[in-house]
């Protein structure tokens, strides 16, 4: 049975323009730009997502600063390999980049109601980590691994919180599951071996809700190629 990988991972932004857009690759005459955009969260702060567009979708005066755009794509990771360390990169990759007078009455709607919206279909592909916070907040980071066509996966880490954080924790590696969360950003300190101290930014989903999904001869074969792998 053909997979319809956009199942698998899907989402959609809606936010404003903080960044001119940059080049960031070429694959087969094809060029793809980088852009920053500015998301809402219900508690009035702010997230800033990178966004990966082919030139075939985007230009210079859709992509301007203040110019408020609904993203619909993939959230996607890649491995770069900077002074000799693999270092995993992710990006929201953009399928359509519309404008509100682009969309249905019915789409306009929705985009009212949620302004980051993300599914995704995976394979857990590392044991949980389940902590709590000094406040007694409970928290489990989760990779997921998500299957993407030409025999490619997307690596993506996850926060579940509360309950579901505590249900986490007892999944094992392979287990196959369905997230419905927000991409989030995340401000960091990276503190090396000379002392010195460097501002990062991390990219992850936060999970709303989670759920296991039904186990066939599929995916216990995908579970011990999985486990291979790790």
């Amino acid at each position: 049975m053909d997979t319809n990988y956009s199942d698998n991972n899907h989402l959609i932004l809606v936010g404003k323009v903080t960044s001119e857009k940059r080049f960031s690759h070429e694959t087969y005459g094809e060029k793809f730009y980088i852009f920053d955009m500015e998301v809402a969260r219900l508690s009035d702060t702010t997230d800033i997502i990178p966004i990966t567009a082919s030139e075939r979708i985007i230009n210079d005066d859709l992509i301007t600063i203040g110019n408020k755009l609904i993203i619909k794509g993939q959230f996607r990771s890649y491995n770069s390999y900077e002074n000799e360390k693999n270092k995993l990169i992710l990006t929201v990759f953009a399928k359509d980049v519309l404008t509100e007078d682009k969309l249905s009455e019915e789409e306009l709607e929705n985009t009212k109601r949620t302004t980051n919206e993300v599914t995704l279909v995976g394979y857990i592909c590392k044991s949980p980590i389940y902590r709590q916070t000094p406040f007694g907040r409970e928290i489990a980071d989760i990779l997921l691994a998500v299957n993407r066509a030409y025999n490619k996966s997307d690596y993506i880490p996850s926060i579940a919180w509360g309950r579901n954080a505590r249900f986490c924790q007892n999944l094992s590696t392979g287990t196959e599951v369905k997230v419905v969360g927000r991409v989030q950003s995340r401000n960091y300190e990276k503190k090396h071996e000379d002392g010195t101290i460097e501002p990062r930014v991390a990219y992850e989903v936060s999970i709303a809700s989670l759920q296991v999904v039904n186990e066939n001869n599929e995916d216990i074969e995908k579970k011990n190629e999985i486990e291979e792998a790790v």
